[in-house]
């Protein structure tokens, strides 16, 4: 049989256009960053038949891991130099975050197997910035008791509070203590504690990982079970809470790449969109790329992909990759750690994020560790909104600056069927991402993900 009568023809394909891979599927998903990944993925695993494509000819979009040499050429910097080591003993990712390790996105991994693709590896500390210092994260109710970030007075009221949240379970009355968390604000959970404003914030912010303080006035238990998450982390794990892929998050999106191929999907890299199909009642029902088409029930894909209008900015945030030849000063001489510096500290509304990888992960040649400096812009000088950031450094070897404009959808996509993810946040952990993830989730399919899995069940050595 020739090519020419092997080629699937459609009624719906325009005179002159021909079928872009198998020309009708269920879902096509523009773009290959983490979100789109793990929709792709999901999708085809409750059969349906699915497209990805992405414009550019690596897996994971803006969540890729480049080495040294396409890091330097994105930045236009030259050539690296041999100082720096291998280009292949580098992985650095354009949007570093740490994963808490018994949180949704390990739930994610699990409930797809994708852990059988990846191999994690603790991060080994969790400090908060408070009056100038470095101080490290209490793991323990007893840790908390040698602390210096609250007094003698207040660390006994920290204990009691961290006792309590450990013990509440929302379904056992006799956990509440008199304390009803879906009235109760935060605030006055705290309060009812003694706990002064201080300790509220480096609780919120370097342990709920609250990123303002709107949630203070809100029903506290959301609060409480993202603590209840952190604690559960950091007892699981030892060190941290967080862990973190070996060889970089480029590992995730093409894990669930994979997921999504065995279960029949189709891949198209280097393969732009050039104008999204719709139907007379405003419907996307396809693509185009060149002279090729594509149909579809529906479409997902990330802001970059859709007409403006169909999309909304929300910010702008600063991201600083910065290479340095020595661990963060005043971490224990920790190779891999996340310091939170809560925005009110430094006279800012927003927190700005430091984390720090290096050869035990597989990111970095020995000897070479890379800190990430992010926050969301509250002016108009990139530089100055990390200063806070890049001074808890030291000596810096090469930095990379980047400002990205960070955009949501205008609508949720059941009228035009155009379902939009939001941009990756400003902080260092995935957190706030996952809650997006899950609401893309529920916006295609109607329906919630299962997410009672424990997230205990992983079995690697990390």
């Amino acid at each position: 049989m020739s090519e020419e009568e092997e080629k699937k023809t459609f009624d719906w394909l325009p005179e002159g256009m021909e079928p872009l891979a198998d020309g009708e599927y269920d879902a096509i998903i523009m773009g290959t960053g983490l979100k789109e990944c793990v929709i792709s993925g999901l999708l085809s695993v409750q059969g349906m038949r699915v497209l990805q494509m992405d414009r550019n000819n690596y897996y994971g979009a803006d969540c890729a891991s480049l080495n040294l040499t396409n890091l330097y050429k994105k930045f236009n910097a030259g050539t690296p130099p041999e100082t720096l080591g291998a280009n292949r003993d580098f992985n650095v990712d354009l949007i570093p975050k740490l994963i808490m390790a018994c949180g949704n996105l390990t739930k994610m991994l699990l409930h797809t197997k994708v852990t059988r693709y990846l191999e994690f590896k603790s991060i080994e500390g969790s400090y908060v910035y408070k009056a100038g210092k470095i101080l490290k994260v209490p793991a323990t109710p007893e840790e908390a008791l040698r602390s210096p970030l609250m007094g003698l007075f207040e660390k006994r009221r920290f204990r009691s509070f961290l006792l309590f949240v450990d013990q509440y379970d929302e379904t056992k009355p006799e956990t509440f203590q008199g304390k009803d968390l879906t009235v109760m604000t935060m605030r006055q959970l705290y309060e009812s504690f003694g706990l002064v404003p201080d300790t509220h914030e480096f609780i919120s912010h370097a342990m709920c990982l609250q990123l303002n303080d709107v949630h203070l006035g809100q029903p506290a238990l959301a609060t409480v079970k993202e603590l209840q998450t952190y604690c559960y982390s950091l007892s699981r794990y030892g060190t941290s809470p967080y862990i973190y892929p070996v060889y970089g998050l480029g590992g995730l999106p093409e894990g669930f790449s994979r997921l999504c191929a065995i279960h029949g999907g189709t891949f198209m890299l280097n393969r732009d969109v050039d104008e999204i199909i719709y139907n007379d009642k405003g419907e996307a029902i396809g693509v185009k790329s060149g002279n090729e088409m594509a149909r579809a029930k529906f479409i997902v894909g990330d802001p970059s992909y859709f007409p403006k209008e169909k999309v909304r900015a929300t910010g702008q945030i600063v991201r600083c990759i910065c290479f340095l030849n020595h661990p963060i000063p005043n971490c224990g001489d920790l190779e891999s750690v996340q310091i939170i510096i809560p925005g009110p500290q430094v006279n800012r509304k927003n927190d700005i994020f430091v984390c720090s990888i290096a050869s035990a992960h597989n990111v970095s040649a020995k000897g070479i560790y890379i800190a990430i400096v992010s926050t969301k812009m509250e002016g108009n000088e990139a530089d100055k909104e990390v200063i806070p950031g890049l001074a808890l450094l030291g000596h810096i070897m090469q930095r990379f600056t980047m400002v990205a404009t960070t955009y949501e959808p205008v609508s949720d996509g059941n009228d035009d069927k155009c379902y939009i993810s939001s941009s990756f946040d400003a902080s260092s952990h995935f957190e706030g991402d996952v809650e997006d993830l899950l609401s893309l989730y529920k916006r295609v399919t109607g329906k919630d993900l299962d997410m009672n899995i424990n997230a205990d069940s992983v079995e690697a050595d990390y």
